[in-house]
């Protein structure tokens, strides 16, 4: 007892920087990760660019021990001048916009030799930082925002850089690595193929993956041996280093600081429409800020949606709706206006989630949605985005019985009206969609359970706290 008494008073103090990759997705755990670490005193410095650290919801809930950082947006020809982030382009400009992240470099050394950090917290895309980090004689952790089962699938470093996978074809198909019995996590070929138009020619995202696996002192990712225990210990074999679960940062929902009153007019519109419905009666309908379907593709999925005959909260996006005046069929809205609400822009997405009267989330499968669906016990319809990891999360949630993915064409992503319906239906009101329904709900007690997720943060701080200091 005395000797953990004894540590804990004798806490190193620690100066930590946090340089996340350029997407709203990347900011928001990275930011959720800072807060925690102020509460257990350490200091922190948070570098992005101008836009994106003046699109942080920080107000009155920033810790006095969290300093924000500028760094000039460079300029890239190719790159709109306004653009500085993932959401101010088309995916296939975000090559551009990793161009001008690596142009940072020089920047953001100069700025870590003035600020004296223990540690830096680095992303996928900064293949480079680690680099700068050990010439500087600061440790590096690279945190990334995937779950263990994602990274597992891309594999250790060797097989990252210089792997027998060369073609989009090759990821539609397991690896030789993973032996789980009954796993079936891989990409479909179109969303491998939406996902190659966003990498840079000069320097892929495995390449940028791998460096920073490899350069960094040891690796975060965001999940919990409760849900991943499998793929966490395969990764630490994968890798030859630690891999550390953060846990899976769970957003607070909490009125203490205002939050509701600043959401405003847009809440209580919505939570008015919710408050007449039936309990779990209502699905919520979300592809993200980044996802967009061609017209044609909308309107297939409106049908889904209609034909359902269930009641419904779909939001379409700035993105979205920017993509042609007429997204949403016509004469839609008028045909399911007594049981659907078609909501235009910005939605709380948490605060409609917790409504009692959500059943379920056609979700386009970010990490970070499906995280606040299930700590929810929201069951999930799951429509990959296409982009990213959200291909491998549909498989692994609909293998894990807490969804059910639409069926798609595995080469072009095309689907039905009538089989967005039947999964709709499924997933919210027939019979055979019961123990997917049970599933999602009992996941409240792993993603929903802030208790068990802070133990796994404090025991990164550990890490962070005991690791031994870097030499240059």
């Amino acid at each position: 007892m005395e000797t953990i008494k004894e540590s804990h008073n004798q806490k190193k103090l620690l100066h930590i920087a946090m340089f996340p990759w350029l997407a709203y997705g990347h900011l928001m755990p990275f930011l959720q990760l800072s807060k925690f670490l102020a509460q257990k005193g350490h200091r922190i410095s948070f570098i992005s660019t101008p836009k994106n650290l003046h699109r942080l919801p920080t107000s009155s809930s920033l810790s006095p021990l969290i300093k924000l950082i500028e760094l000039p947006m460079p300029v890239v020809d190719g790159l709109p001048e306004s653009a500085e982030s993932t959401s101010d382009v088309p995916i296939n400009k975000v090559p551009y916009l990793k161009k001008a992240y690596d142009k940072l470099e020089l920047p953001l050394t100069h700025c870590l030799e003035d600020l004296e950090v223990n540690w830096i917290v680095i992303d996928f895309a900064s293949h480079w930082l680690p680099r700068v980090a050990t010439r500087l004689g600061i440790n590096s952790v690279y945190f990334t925002i995937f779950n263990a089962t994602s990274m597992a699938f891309l594999g250790p470093p060797s097989e990252i850089l210089g792997g027998e996978r060369q073609q989009p074809e090759d990821f539609t198909v397991v690896p030789k690595w993973i032996d789980f019995p009954n796993y079936d996590v891989k990409y479909k070929l179109h969303e491998v193929i939406t996902h190659w138009e966003c990498m840079e020619e000069e320097v892929s995202d495995f390449q940028r993956v791998a460096a920073g696996i490899q350069g960094c002192d040891f690796v975060a990712t965001r999940t919990c041996p409760e849900f991943d225990a499998d793929s966490l210990s395969l990764l630490n074999k994968l890798y030859g280093k630690p891999v550390v679960p953060l846990g899976l940062l769970p957003p607070v929902l909490t009125d203490a600081d205002g939050a509701e009153e600043s959401e405003g007019d847009k809440w209580r519109s919505l939570r008015e429409w919710l408050d007449n419905k039936k309990e779990k009666s209502v699905v919520y309908i979300a592809l993200g800020t980044e996802v967009t379907l061609s017209r044609e593709a909308m309107h297939e999925l409106a049908r889904g949606i209609e034909k359902s005959g269930l009641r419904f909260i779909w939001v379409l996006g700035n993105r979205q709706l920017a993509e042609a005046p007429d997204m949403i069929p016509v004469g839609f809205e008028t045909r399911v206006g007594d049981r659907g609400l078609v909501w235009r822009g910005w939605a709380p997405q948490l605060r409609v989630l917790a409504h009692s009267s959500i059943g379920g989330f056609l979700t386009h499968c970010g990490w970070s949605s499906v995280i606040e669906a299930l700590g929810f016990g929201r069951a999930l319809i799951l429509f990959s985005g296409a982009s990213s990891d959200q291909g491998l999360i549909a498989r692994l949630m609909h293998g894990k019985r807490v969804g059910l993915e639409i069926p798609r064409d595995d080469r072009d992503g095309s689907f039905s009206s009538d089989a967005v319906a039947k999964s709709i239906r499924q997933v919210m009101v027939e019979k055979e969609g019961e123990t997917l329904r049970k599933n999602a709900w009992a996941m409240r007690e792993i993603f929903g359970n802030l208790n068990l997720n802070n133990k796994y943060l404090d025991e990164f701080a550990k890490v962070l706290e005991t690791w031994p200091t870097s030499t240059s």
